[in-house]
Order: C-alpha cells, then sequence, then structure tokens
C-alpha cells in the first residue's frame, strides 16, 4: 500500500523549489529562475523568474523584477513586471513602475510610480522565453 520508492520520489521532486537569499546576505549580479525564490537580503542586479518572486520584510531588491507572480513585502527599487498577480503588502516600498495582470495593495504600502494593468503576455512572455533559450544554449 505504502511504497518507499513512491515516497523518496516525492521528497526528491520537492526540494530545490525555492531559493532563499537570506537577511544579511548581499548579492550583486542577475538571477535567472525557473524556480520560485525569497529575497530576505538584498540584491544588487535583476530577477527574472517563470515562478514565483517573495521579497520579505527585511529584503531589499536594486534592480527589475520580471515574475508569473510577486508578493512584495520589503524594499524594491526598480521597474516590475508580474504576468499574474502582485501583492504589495505591509509596509513594503516600490519606487518604480509596474505592469501587472492584477495587483492587491495594502493601505501602509508606499509606491512611487506608473501602473499598468491587465498586462497581456508581452514583455513577461518573451523574458520566460529568453530563459529557456538561454538554458538551451548553455546545455
Amino acid at each position: 500500500m505504502f511504497n518507499s520508492k513512491t515516497k523518496e520520489s516525492s521528497t526528491i521532486s520537492s526540494q530545490g523549489k525555492t531559493s532563499i537569499v537570506g537577511t544579511g546576505m548581499t548579492i550583486t549580479g542577475d538571477i535567472l529562475t525557473d524556480a520560485d525564490i525569497r529575497i530576505d537580503g538584498k540584491l544588487m542586479g535583476t530577477i527574472t523568474s517563470t515562478a514565483k518572486v517573495v521579497i520579505g520584510s527585511e529584503g531589499i531588491v536594486e534592480g527589475n523584477i520580471t515574475a508569473l507572480q510577486a508578493d512584495i513585502t520589503g524594499k524594491v527599487t526598480g521597474n516590475l513586471y508580474v504576468k499574474e498577480v502582485l501583492n504589495l503588502r505591509e509596509n513594503a516600498a516600490l519606487a518604480g513602475d509596474v505592469a501587472a495582470g492584477k495587483i492587491s495593495m495594502e493601505p501602509t504600502v508606499v509606491f512611487n510610480g506608473k501602473c499598468t494593468m491587465n498586462v497581456s503576455s508581452t514583455q513577461v512572455v518573451e523574458m520566460v522565453k529568453d530563459i529557456h533559450e538561454r538554458k538551451a544554449a548553455a546545455e
């Protein structure tokens, strides 16, 4: 009834699905990923993800973010391109333009920039396509 091989394969498939830049860590450079990513430290560079990007309350990003979904509680200085839903929570601070399918914003958020909603598959899909092309070229 319970097969150990099934248990092992489900454990293996769930590993490596979220990358974390921890508190106290600073990264300078661009991040390109197909997995979810959470930033609790500082990133000076761009994030391009075909999944979800989370910026924690202590997280700071100085660069553009392109993602399928995003959940921001920290500080972002740069433009956001989110295909589906962008959540700006608690005391998030965003200085940059936003292009997103849908936006949810709490009243304590500080947002300085332009906002465009109902984004079609323009920039976000092109970025996702570039990710897959770069991976194929690297292999």
